[in-house]
């Protein structure tokens, strides 16, 4: 039976870490499905961190927009982050700045690839963050890009069977 459950926050209040020892309080080989691009040598060595501190144990696959052409099945996944997977859907580095697709497009195909990745009999643990509590940007894509993080986390909390939310290192359970 799929299982959803996302854990959102804000930057550096423990998502990763509180989804990771979930994970592997529910299985002992879990998946861990990194959304990210890497953009500089700054966000690789992020990147190294993260995979130093989760072991062996752990099935790493890298995958920035098609999550679901992987088959999960049985498995305990966690899906590390929304965020970075809203920005491979938002900014298409092989696009103009006026060829980009609307927050309405990248929604939906963010919303049609959840819907078929959660289709599979897994449990998914999805960590986001909470970019809109930080103010209204001055400026047009930011404002854009918090909008359709807004709406997708709202989009995965609606579909959860639980959501935790990460303050200081602290899970407090909201649904």
């Amino acid at each position: 039976m799929t299982k959803i459950i996302m854990i959102t926050g804000g930057q550096r209040s423990g998502k990763s870490r509180y989804a990771e020892s979930l994970a592997l309080s529910l299985s002992p080989t879990p998946v861990y499905m990194a959304t990210a691009h890497i953009w500089d040598d700054e966000f690789r060595q992020r990147v190294a961190k993260h995979k130093q501190r989760r072991g062996p144990e752990w099935t790493n696959i890298e995958e920035e927009k098609h999550l679901s052409r992987h088959d999960l099945s049985g498995r305990v996944a966690v899906v590390d982050c929304i965020t970075l997977w809203c920005t491979n859907f938002f900014f298409r580095r092989d696009r103009a700045e006026w060829e980009q697709p609307s927050v309405d497009e990248a929604l939906g195909a963010l919303k049609d690839e959840f819907d078929r990745l959660t289709r599979q009999d897994a449990t998914f643990i999805f960590v986001t963050n909470e970019i809109g509590w930080g103010g209204v940007s001055e400026n047009a894509i930011q404002r854009r890009f918090t909008d359709l993080e807004g709406w997708m986390n709202q989009y995965v909390a609606s579909k959860a069977d639980e959501v935790v939310l990460m303050v200081s290192g602290i899970p407090v359970r909201i649904k």
